[in-house]
Parts: C-alpha cells; structure tokens; sequence
C-alpha cells in the first residue's frame, strides 16, 4: 500500500482508498469560564454524523439576545476539526469580542465525502438551530433574526456556498445578516498572476491536491464549488437577497488574489455591502496557527464591529 496524496504533517491518502489525518493539537470543550468564554460539544446529526461546538461569552454584557454566529473551519475540505487547539481558541475569542454565540460545524470530509456534501452537512445546522433554539440551554438566548456565517480557508468558500444556497431554497427559520469570509479559498481552471509564477509552484500543487480529492470525480476547477464566477442567482438576488459581506485577505497570503478577486465580483453583480479588509504583513490563516497573537485580536475586534453593526 502506497501513499498517492500527501500533505506534510496533515493528510496522507493511500492506493487503497484510506486515509490519514495528523492534528496540531486539539482541545477539550469545558463549561467551565476559560478567558472569558465557555464551550460545549453537541451532535447536529447523529446519522451522517455531524458534530459541533458551541462558544458562549462567560459574561455577557447586555441582557438581550445575542447574534448568532455559524462557522465552518478551513482545511482545504479534507482536514481540520473546530477541535484544533487553534480554532477553539480563536473562537472562544471571538464570542467574547462579538458578544455572540459562536456555533463551529465539524462536516464530513473529504476525499470520503467529496462535494457537495460539506455544503449540505453545513446547511442543515440552519434546520437544528431552529429545532434546538427552544430546547438547548446554551442556546436559549439565541437571536436567529441575527445570523452570520463565518469561516477560512476552504470554511470562507462554504460560507458562499451556504449562504447560495440558502437564497436559492428561500429559507425562513433563520434570518442571515452577513457573511465573513477569512482568507477563502476558491480556484478556477484559469490560474492567477500568482498561480502562474514560478516562485508559487509548491503552493499551486498543494492547492491541486486538495482539489483534486475534494471536488467530485470527473470534475475540474470550474466545478461550481470552486470556482465562485459559476454561481446561478439572479440579479434581483444578488441585489436584494445577497447578505452583506466582508472579506478578509492576508498581505503574506498565496491565495490574497483569490479573495480579492470574489469581493470585485460581488461588487459587480450588486451586492450592495461588500468590504476588503487586509491584514497586510500576515499569512494565510495566521489566526489559526496564533490564536492570541495581536493580529488575531484585531481579526477578532474587526469581525465583531462588523456583527454588531448589523
């Protein structure tokens, strides 16, 4: 049995079919206040199965309901666990600085799950917001008319995805203000100033990689979920129903591009609230790796300003 893809001290794939995964790290959930927050474990559907954490601010500061804040962890669609040390963390943190409960989805991976079964895994925690609201202490104070999606990396891509397709069904039992896109990871069969340089080579066959193991079989890089231009809505829901967004980017980062290139692109069809924030001498999802690092607490700061100001 031989290793067929491999991303160093991450991910192994085998001739087989098999697969490994590596963690830098996790953490324990504890309902116990730790910097300012608490966090518990929850399973969003036991059959798929479909877990969760939820993040909650030791002390809130008003009485009223909080906004409720949905994330989806990076990892190129292949790894990662809202576990990781890093997102817990960095999440844990960003309940405090957004007085919000924070609701992080641990969906299914791939390659054994290829697309689009992350988009459907991170849709149906809509479906078990509006059931558990009533019956779910942690969430008893849930504001469900004040809903964002959050994410990075490959997490920033299902953020689109999830807020596309919850415009396309209409949905109802939740009411999503924005989106908040970090450092998103898209693609296209058309490669990027970036893509093309030399100097880039190792970062565009990683990139390959997991989109070769993670889009579905017989499918490129103009697959709908990788290439967002691919995106089906009309012009009265880009304009009207489309929620406001910002979008993170990493001066450092390899996939900076990319992110900039999905804000110009929301901008033409008409949103109408599109924001580029860029962190200019930071690295693709640094906040992960350096949770209480200042630039972190910036990322943290700027993305609450952005909730409550919806």
């Amino acid at each position: 049995m031989s290793i067929v893809e491999e991303a160093p001290d991450f991910l192994q794939v085998f001739s087989d079919g098999s697969v490994k995964r590596f963690s830098p790290g996790v953490a324990s959930a504890s309902p116990e206040s730790t910097d300012g927050f608490k966090s518990k474990d929850v399973i969003i559907d036991s059959s798929k199965p479909i877990t969760g954490r939820i993040f909650l601010p030791s002390n809130p500061t008003s009485s009223k309901k909080l906004p409720v804040v949905v994330n989806f962890h990076g990892g190129g669609f292949c790894i990662g666990s809202t576990t990781w040390l890093g997102y817990h963390h960095f999440l844990g943190g960003l309940a405090v600085a957004s007085q919000s409960i924070v609701v992080s989805v641990d969906y299914r991976l791939a390659p054994e799950n290829r697309l689009p079964i992350a988009y459907e895994d991170c849709y149906y925690t809509f479906d078990w917001l509006s059931r558990q609201a009533s019956s779910e202490p942690w969430l008893d104070k849930a504001d469900l008319s004040r809903v964002f999606l959050t994410g990075d990396s490959a997490g920033g891509n299902i953020t689109h995805n999830v807020a596309v397709k919850a415009i396309c069904n209409r949905i109802s039992c939740v009411k999503i203000r924005g989106l908040l896109l970090v450092h998103p990871y898209f693609g296209s069969e058309k490669r990027t100033e970036k893509e093309m340089a030399e100097e880039g080579a190792k970062d565009v066959a990683s990139n390959d990689m997991f989109w070769r193991l993670s889009i579905p079989k017989g499918s490129n890089r103009d697959y709908f979920g990788c290439n967002f231009e691919k995106t089906e809505l009309s012009a009265t829901e880009w304009s009207d129903e489309f929620p406001a967004v910002v979008v993170y980017v990493a001066g450092l980062d390899f996939l900076k591009e990319r992110g900039v290139m999905y804000a110009e692109f929301l901008q033409k069809k008409g949103v109408k609230e599109v924001k580029l924030v860029e962190a200019e001498k930071e690295s693709h999802v640094f906040h992960v790796f350096d949770p209480v690092s200042v630039g972190a607490g910036l990322l943290q700061r700027n993305m609450g300003e952005f909730i409550r100001s919806y």
